[in-house]
């Protein structure tokens, strides 16, 4: 296999010497790269959001054979996944965001070496399955950040792996462009991606990476829909004729939910440094998680269903159906379990179980001020687009997200003014985003090893 491998990186020189446009050469080498890694993260993110769905499949059979067995899978599904993880891929968990964030701050001639613990191979097998695992026990985190770290990972071994004479390649634009490959190919929202770039990860002038941020994106969107086919992450609700009075509704959801993401953030980050202090023992550690889990299957039993999994199921029925206002408790369900679940030490991420809270305190909000189908579900995107700022504070890629998972576009001042809405207060709160904390928190453990 070695030998087949390098004959035919001798044969790639060959052909590439032969072309003698220096600048059309060096242009080639330069996006090849990107391409690879943006086919490679589109194959990944759609095998990994067929795997994470069969999980929450499993879960809901389960469920719907015996409601009871939730009180044996929760705490096997809470213990594995955090030991999965602890033995084998300590950065792999959580969402995956902040480590991306921190590895493109490490991305520097001194640190270089260092990115490695938190973006390889071994982070994207135990990512999947940990992450699986633990939504097949309940636990409500998504898919979207993980895959973010996953497509990372490929466009950090794909840099790795290129031949000395290959014309060198930032380290810092590589991981940059594969966040936003898989923040594209996670969605299906290639504006998404690139925005995300922008406003999450990117320190340093578009201009130097703009065309392999683009194709990048183009390429793993595609490739993403030639396995899944054309696809919206949502569909489209029906937003026509609606005044412009649902601007005041708008506001007081984007307010709450803002205020709630930035607590459910701080809350988090408590439970995680409490964690830290007080847990020292991996026997103390499986007795939290079980407590987690089985706290987590007595509400799923006893009184909602709704605290378990990513919450996808949440948005599509008040979205879709005539079903549209939720039980004033849900929105507390929806932050409960993923304060629980992200705070478990296994892999999930936040942005999806973020979007069905927001959608949640929406619903909830609509219904209490009596809001036409049509208003409500201009209001419920609006509570989406807020509750994900309040925890990523990037208001401009949670609209755009938001936007293009629903294909509403005659929506983008609605949700902007959300987004901005919910920045704003949520700094009220708390002046970091839990991404931010928890980078920091990465960047000071992998640099104390040293």
């Amino acid at each position: 296999m070695l030998k087949i491998f390098s004959l035919l990186r001798k044969g790639l020189k060959k052909s590439f010497d032969n072309i003698r446009n220096e600048q059309l050469k060096n242009n080639l080498l330069q996006a090849i790269p990107f391409w690879i890694g943006s086919v490679i993260t589109g194959f990944f993110a759609v095998m990994y959001a067929k795997i994470f769905a069969w999980g929450e499949h499993l879960l809901n059979f389960m469920m719907n054979w015996h409601a009871w067995t939730i009180f044996i899978i929760a705490p096997i599904g809470f213990v594995l996944s955090w030991w999965l993880v602890k033995e084998f891929a300590p950065y792999a968990k959580g969402s995956g965001i902040p480590q991306v964030m921190a590895a493109v701050e490490l991305a520097n001639p001194k640190e270089h070496t260092k990115i490695r613990s938190l973006l390889s191979l071994k982070i994207i097998v135990f990512k999947i399955i940990s992450s699986v695992v633990l939504v097949i026990g309940g636990g409500a985190v998504g898919r979207e950040g993980p895959t973010i770290q996953i497509a990372g990972s490929v466009f950090r071994k794909v840099n790795e792996y290129l031949p000395h004479w290959w014309p060198k390649i930032s380290k810092k634009n590589m991981i940059m462009t594969g966040a936003a490959a898989g923040l594209a190919a996670a969605f299906n929202t290639p504006l998404g991606g690139i925005v995300f770039a922008v406003e999450e990860l990117s320190k340093t002038h578009i201009n130097y990476f703009k065309t392999a941020l683009f194709t990048a994106v183009i390429i793993a969107g595609l490739t993403a829909q030639t396995l899944a086919g054309s696809y919206l992450y949502l569909g489209y609700p029906k937003t026509n004729d609606v005044s412009l009075m649902v601007m005041f509704p708008i506001i007081l959801v984007a307010g709450t939910s803002g205020i709630l993401a930035s607590q459910l953030s701080v809350l988090m980050l408590r439970m995680s440094d409490w964690k830290k202090r007080k847990l020292k023992t991996d026997k103390a550690n499986v007795i939290f998680l079980v407590i987690c889990a089985l706290l987590i299957a007595s509400i799923a039993y006893f009184i909602n269903r709704e605290i378990l999994g990513s919450g996808k199921e949440i948005m599509e029925r008040v979205l879709f159906t005539k079903d549209k206002h939720e039980d004033w408790y849900v929105p507390i369900l929806r932050m409960l379990g993923p304060a629980l679940s992200f705070t478990s030490g296994g892999a999930g991420g936040i942005f999806a179980p973020a979007l069905s809270a927001g959608a949640s305190i929406g619903s909830v909000i609509s219904g209490a001020i009596h809001l036409t189908p049509n208003e409500t579900n201009v209001v419920i995107l609006a509570g989406m687009v807020a509750f994900l700022t309040g925890i990523t504070r990037a208001p401009f890629t949670s609209a755009i997200i938001v936007l293009e998972m629903t294909d509403r576009h005659s929506l983008i001042f609605h949700l902007m003014l959300a987004g901005m809405v919910s920045s704003l207060l949520s700094i009220l709160v708390s002046r970091h985003s839990l991404y931010d904390v928890i980078k920091v928190n990465f960047l000071a453990e992998i640099r104390s090893k040293e």
